[in-house]
């Protein structure tokens, strides 16, 4: 692998492999008040928020991190305006005080933030208005969860914390883009293979820790639906199932407010602990070393980057799907599988579940990690015994690429209007009963 390729991956690998604090919409609501917050030079006495269906979408039933249960977009951006900390940025309600709880459940009786859904925009798009004392702040954030675009105070650009328009924590997309499209499967099995641990191995270290301290809390106490522990109680000596159940696990603590932090991909949570857990336990079940270990992590990470970048941000297509993809490879990779049974183990999965729908961020996630992971364990299964879905198979193509673009072409284009019908469900725009 040539140089550039290989600073290609490992940078895309520390853009993507970063900490978070609960489910990461929310958190880009929260991050963004804060960031309108310090733009203005008193307390914010109104917040206006504009933001993409989408955000509406993983908002609306899952738990806001550090706010003793609440919910939605206006407890998220409130508790973020009050007592958030932008300097932290997807973190940014760490450090919240049973003070700022209080005082947020206050103003949310108060009518203190108005909230607008946003046409035409970006799917994700989040728009903050703060007004004090005659003065008006903005923040924005456009297509990542810490892409600032915009951060004014009276139409001035400003800075907060070091946070501007321009400023080193704002991702290129058009450059991000162009990083993503230039990974491919033979890429990342290339990659995986030749890295060198020094370069990888905190990143990856960190991601194995933080992301199964979160699976083991979701295993031992009751969150959300407990798909995890519901998982391992009936097949505790079925490796298939134990990493199905390690990393619902994760999913079921973080959609219902667990304070923990996880290392994400992808801009998701869930999709980071996907990526990971599932590799983890298989690599325990095999007794393979922590050098192959590292390597097979950071092979799940950028397949799973690989498949959801044709996809897009947000969108009806389930992200676990993606993540899930990686997972199934790199356990195939560990189980001693060839780069041909790498590729095909992802076509597998995406043939199988390609298409599980999201319908927003919230409890069900759980199972949706595991039946996803159930169905990457079945790729693999299938690719290390030469029974593949071959091309002509609905949506598989001449070969793995081809059938990751079109998977994503249907994800991103074939299922934005299922999206706006999901959306219109979930806020009451569509009465289902009167369309029976």
């Amino acid at each position: 692998m040539n140089t550039t390729a290989y600073a290609n991956h490992l940078s895309i690998l520390k853009e993507e492999l970063v900490c978070a604090l609960g489910c990461t919409e929310p958190i880009a609501v929260a991050f963004a008040a804060a960031l309108a917050q310090g733009a203005l030079p008193c307390r914010a006495e109104k917040l206006s928020v504009v933001c993409s269906g989408n955000i509406i979408k993983n908002v609306k039933s899952v738990t806001v991190p550090n706010s003793d249960g609440m919910r939605g977009i206006e407890a998220a951006a409130t508790l973020g305006c009050i007592g958030g900390d932008p300097t932290r940025v997807l973190e940014v309600l760490q450090a919240v005080t049973p003070h700022d709880i209080m005082q947020t459940r206050n103003l949310l009786t108060q009518n203190y933030c108005e909230v607008e859904l946003a046409e035409g925009v970006p799917n994700l798009y989040v728009r903050i208005t703060a007004q004090g004392k005659g003065h008006t702040s903005v923040a924005c954030l456009v297509e990542r969860h810490t892409n600032v675009t915009e951060l004014t105070l009276d139409g001035t650009p400003v800075e907060v914390a070091g946070f501007g328009v321009g400023i080193s924590n704002c991702n290129d997309i058009n450059a991000a883009s162009a990083e993503r499209s230039a990974l491919s499967l033979n890429s990342i099995w290339e990659f995986a293979h030749e890295v060198h641990l020094d370069d990888i191995e905190e990143l990856i270290n960190n991601q194995i820790k933080l992301n199964r301290a979160i699976s083991d809390e979701g295993l031992k106490n009751s969150w959300g639906a407990n798909i995890g522990s519901t998982l391992l109680a009936s097949r505790p000596h079925d490796i298939s199932c134990r990493a199905r159940a390690a990393a619902a696990a994760g999913s079921d603590a973080r959609m219902s407010g667990c304070p923990m932090p996880v290392v994400i991909n992808c801009g998701s949570g869930n999709q980071g602990i996907t990526c990971s857990q599932p590799v983890v336990e298989y690599a325990a079940d095999l007794g393979v070393d922590h050098e192959k270990l590292m390597r097979a992590v950071a092979m799940s990470d950028l397949v799973a980057v690989h498949v959801k970048h044709y996809i897009g941000e947000l969108s009806a297509f389930c992200g676990a799907v993606s993540a899930a993809c990686g997972a199934g490879a790199a356990i195939t990779y560990l189980r001693g599988g060839s780069l041909a049974q790498f590729e095909a183990t992802v076509v597998n999965t995406l043939a199988n579940v390609g298409g599980i729908v999201c319908d927003g961020a919230k409890p069900s996630c759980a199972a949706k990690v595991s039946a996803s992971v159930d169905a990457a364990i079945l790729g693999c299964d299938m690719a290390l015994s030469d029974h593949n879905f071959k091309a002509g198979d609905g949506l598989v193509g001449e070969n793995a690429e081809e059938t990751i673009r079109s998977m994503g072409y249907v994800g991103r284009v074939g299922m934005h209007p299922t999206d706006v019908e999901i959306l219109n469900i979930m806020i009451g725009k569509t009465d289902v009963n009167a369309q029976a």
